[in-house]
């Protein structure tokens, strides 16, 4: 059996199967002819490209731009050119697999595939040849003139050591709406001008909806000419009849040109408020949010003045990026030159205190040194006399005193150069340095008050213009470099006007010889190992002389002071020895001012100090164990107006003898200042409640009041009127030492409301610190300190709340909104075995740097919650079995504050 199958197929089917497969082997019997004539197009190809790029260069070098479409078909030739090479490499092989005369193949499949390969490629070839033909005959039109850049490249190094971030920060703040007008700010040679250049060349790698990027260096003589011209240039407006017209009519035209342009204006090293409006640059604001204005300042106020949107302060390098530029400028050949060098190296880097220009400016100087002898001699110089080393005089330091010469007056330029008595790294303490001042006469002290916020103003003042740098609050510090400067014009620059020796922080084990302080006016041997003074000195022109933190200071000759009657200022705080004492023949200093004899062992004061007649400032702070300052002393001192007696003689708890003004609780000493007419401030210790009462008796001496310490040891009485301390209106600082009965601060809520008008706060308080008051409960009073600074306590064992109100114990509405601890910056909890809460619901703690709990094992919830942590970033101290036992609000807070956690 079998079946016959029967295809019936029609001509016009047959045929298009016929076309197809001879279309096909086309493919292999014109392989051999279409690979000959795809090499030959292509040399073709070759050459009409190069006579299209011959036309496009020679055009470009004529400031000329390439179309885009001659660089399409430029890039699409290269794309042919190396499929088509590749296609003839394998040309021979798939030439081979032919038989038949070339009509058939012994595999056919890869031959058809290749030769349609080169079937198309050639008609690609052919095509792009007919187009690069047109190119190259109309070469005229290749290129078209091209656009003008967005910025001007200025020259700079590719990479800057620690300035990326603040790039990046920047240049962000570009794209922001709200920031029109930026400012970058800090001190002479930090690296504002380097990065304001990187800003400028970013335009030209990063594309931008800027039109154009104006850059004018300003400098200290501003004109508005001159910046006129700048931009000017920048937009084609100068020409012959340009120059000649004012200044008004030159920005009409600068305003009409840029008023409907996207621009970026790039002020350079500005001393003081440019009026963009006088020079004809559209403002940028609410109105124009498409403009830009970045400037570089050494000035904070300028920031001010030019109604900066934001700021950024370009800081001094971390110790790391310091390192890596100063080995980038020394060299590794240099460093690997000996063992001992790049430890060396390492500590003449730290003497740059970070600042680019220093470690630029010493690291070339140091390229070539391959000695550890020139190492060591380079730290000795730059420790010693660094304005001697080999650049520092001409390339930093008279870039650095244009902030100098810059400042308003003769009296702020003297309290600068006064700083330099300090040693390096050397944290000043605002009020300190500004009895300073007034002691040596630079400010006017007819009004306290009025003088202490001139000296504010001025420490602001040196602080905006990057000549001191501000620590915490109440201190400041110069950097190093700064320093240096500040000597280089004392010392040199300004050597007869000014006499400074300063020999601060030197390691000297023995003072300089005397006939070196003939011609001083201002000597400061502080931070030193001195352990005498013998020689007695003649200083008739000496007015401050600084022996500060000898701590090793035995013995100073009688007779040292005798010699000196010019002298205004004499610091001997922090020589602590305890066996120093004051010498015979101080009463000769008839024109001394100020005497701090601050944290000093010192015992007594001697009877003569009755004779310092022009004493107005007189510092006793933290003096322990001083037992005995003779009666009449203060009463006799009828000039004085700033007395500090803070902590004295609290280490002495047998009490002083009867012929001292410390003997008792204090009321001696009450009696005697009230005599005292012109006195301004006072800061106090009392060590019971009935001298207490005695002071707050007194609206002369509450008036005065700056800190108070209660060293309540043997009182009774178990409770204290806080409510007295909202009349102390100048308060700052109060400690309660060892009030062992001390139960509560009362408030009379009744009584406030009666008598007062305005809320009940204690203004001023900034520093409560409460010592070994064991039977004390709470600490409800602060929460009427809304300037509260710190907080200590310590050793109070039945304590259960810090703050016990706000919950259920309401206060009066004309109290005032509550909010404990606004401002807090410091809290130290140590030994509250019976504490359980802080507050009773989480605080926002905006301004804490740091808390510190121990001994508080009962603590077991902090008033924080995920609020805290937005808007808090400090530290938190404990032992590590109280911190894994704590409670939080919920489980996001715990995780936010886990890095907080420091274990003591």
């Amino acid at each position: 059996m079998g079946s016959i199958f029967q295809i019936t197929c029609d001509g016009t089917i047959f045929n298009r199967c016929l076309d197809c497969f001879l279309g096909k082997a086309a493919y292999i019997s014109n392989l051999q002819d279409n690979l000959v004539a795809l090499e030959t197009e292509l040399r073709k190809l070759i050459a009409a490209k190069n006579d299209v790029m011959t036309a496009v260069v020679n055009a470009e070098r004529q400031q000329m731009r390439r179309l885009d479409q001659v660089q399409v078909w430029v890039s699409r030739a290269d794309a042919v050119k190396t499929e088509a090479d590749e296609l003839i490499r394998g040309g021979s092989q798939e030439i081979e697999k032919l038989c038949l005369r070339g009509f058939c193949s012994r595999n056919c499949t890869s031959s058809y595939k290749f030769g349609k390969q080169v079937a198309k490629k050639l008609r690609a070839v052919e095509t792009l040849i007919a187009e690069g033909v047109f190119e190259a005959v109309a070469a005229e039109v290749v290129p078209e003139r091209a656009p003008e850049p967005v910025a001007d490249e200025r020259p700079t190094e590719r990479t800057v050591v620690g300035l990326q971030s603040q790039l990046e920060q920047v240049w962000r703040c570009l794209a922001e709406e709200s920031a029109g007008i930026i400012g970058l700010y800090g001190m002479g040679g930090v690296g504002k001008t380097t990065l304001l250049i990187h800003i400028n060349n970013k335009f030209l790698e990063s594309p931008t909806n800027f039109d154009c990027v104006i850059w004018v260096v300003v400098s200290k003589d501003l004109r508005l000419e001159k910046i006129q011209e700048n931009i000017g240039k920048k937009i084609g407006l100068v020409d012959d009849s340009w120059k000649s017209k004012s200044v008004e009519e030159k920005a009409l035209d600068i305003f009409r040109s840029l008023r409907e342009k996207r621009i970026v204006l790039l002020l350079d090293d500005i001393w003081e408020r440019v009026d963009l409006t006088k020079v004809g640059v559209p403002l940028p604001g609410p109105q124009n949010t498409t403009s830009k204005a970045v400037f570089t300042t050494r000035l904070i106020d300028v920031c001010g003045s030019m109604e900066a949107d934001r700021k950024f302060k370009v800081a001094c390098l971390s110790e790391k990026d310091a390192w890596e530029l100063f080995r980038k400028k020394v060299g590794e050949e240099t460093l690997g030159s000996h063992h001992d060098i790049v430890e060396l190296a390492q500590t003449v880097a730290k003497e740059c205190g970070g600042l680019p220009l220093a470690l630029i400016t010493i690291g070339r100087a140091m390229a070539f040194k391959k000695t550890a002898e020139e190492w060591s001699h380079a730290i000795d110089v730059l420790r010693t006399s660094a304005s001697e080393f080999a650049g520092l005089g001409e390339k930093v330091y008279r870039l650095l005193k244009f902030s100098y010469d810059s400042l308003q007056n003769e009296t702020i330029r003297s309290c600068f150069l006064y700083c330099c008595l300090y040693p390096e790294d050397y944290g000043i303490l605002k009020w300190d340095l500004i009895d300073c001042w007034i002691g040596e006469g630079f400010l006017e002290e007819s009004d306290r008050f009025s003088a202490e916020n001139q000296g504010y103003y001025i420490v602001g003042t040196l602080v905006h213009a990057c000549l001191l740098e501000e620590i915490e609050d109440d201190k400041v510090k110069m950097h190093d470099v700064v320093r240096d400067m500040a000597l280089w014009i004392a010392c040199e620059i300004e050597k007869e006007k000014r006499n400074f020796l300063v020999c601060a922080g030197a390691g000297l084990e023995e003072a300089p010889d005397v006939k070196e302080w003939e011609n001083v006016r201002r000597l400061s041997l502080m931070q030193n190992q001195i352990e005498t003074l013998s020689q007695i000195p003649a200083c008739p022109h000496l007015h401050t002389l600084f022996l500060a933190s000898n701590r090793n200071l035995t013995m100073i000759t009688d007779g040292f002071f005798q010699f000196m009657p010019s002298l205004k200022v004499l610091k001997m705080s922090l020589c602590d020895n305890s066996t120093l004492k004051l010498p015979l023949g101080m009463s000769k200093l008839g024109s001394l001012e100020l005497l701090d004899i601050s944290d000093t062992s010192i015992r007594q004061l001697p009877e003569e100090l009755k004779l310092l007649v022009s004493l107005k400032c007189l510092n006793l702070r933290w003096t322990g164990a001083l037992i005995r300052i003779p009666r009449q002393l203060i009463s006799n001192s009828s000039r004085l107006r700033v007395l500090r007696l803070f902590a004295t003689g609290y280490l002495c708890l047998q009490g002083a003898s009867e012929d001292s003004v410390l003997f008792g609780g204090g009321e001696v000493l009450i009696q005697e200042l009230l005599g005292l007419k012109y006195l301004k401030v006072l800061e106090l210790t009392l060590r019971s409640c009935h001298a207490l009462q005695f002071f707050l008796s007194s609206n002369k001496l509450k008036s005065c009041i700056r800190s108070l310490f209660l060293q309540l040891i043997r009182d009774k009485k178990s409770i204290i009127d806080a409510t007295a301390f909202a009349d102390l209106k100048h308060l700052n600082e109060l400690w309660i030492d060892r009030a062992k009965e001390l139960e509560e601060f009362k408030i009379d809520y009744t009584g406030i409301v009666r008598k007062r008008r305005e809320p009940f706060v204690f203004r001023s308080l900034h520093y409560v610190t409460i010592y070994r008051c064991y039977k004390l409960k709470d600490l409800t009073f602060l929460v009427f300190a809304p300037s509260l600074k710190s907080l200590l306590l310590t050793c109070s064992y039945v304590m259960e709340e810090l703050i016990s109100v706000g919950k259920f114990v309401e206060v009066p509405e004309m109290m005032g909104h509550i909010s404990p601890f606004e401002n807090l910056q410091r809290l130290e909890l140590w030994d509250l075995p019976a504490l359980k809460s802080i507050y009773w619901k989480p605080l926002p703690f905006t301004h804490l740097k740091e808390m510190e709990v121990s001994g508080c094992d009962q603590l077991k919830k902090l008033p924080l919650d995920s609020n805290s942590a937005k808007e808090s970033k400090f530290v938190i101290r404990g032992e590590a079995h109280w911190w894994n036992r704590l409670q939080w609000e919920d489980g996001a807070t715990q995780i936010a504050f886990r890095s907080c956690f420091q274990s003591l």
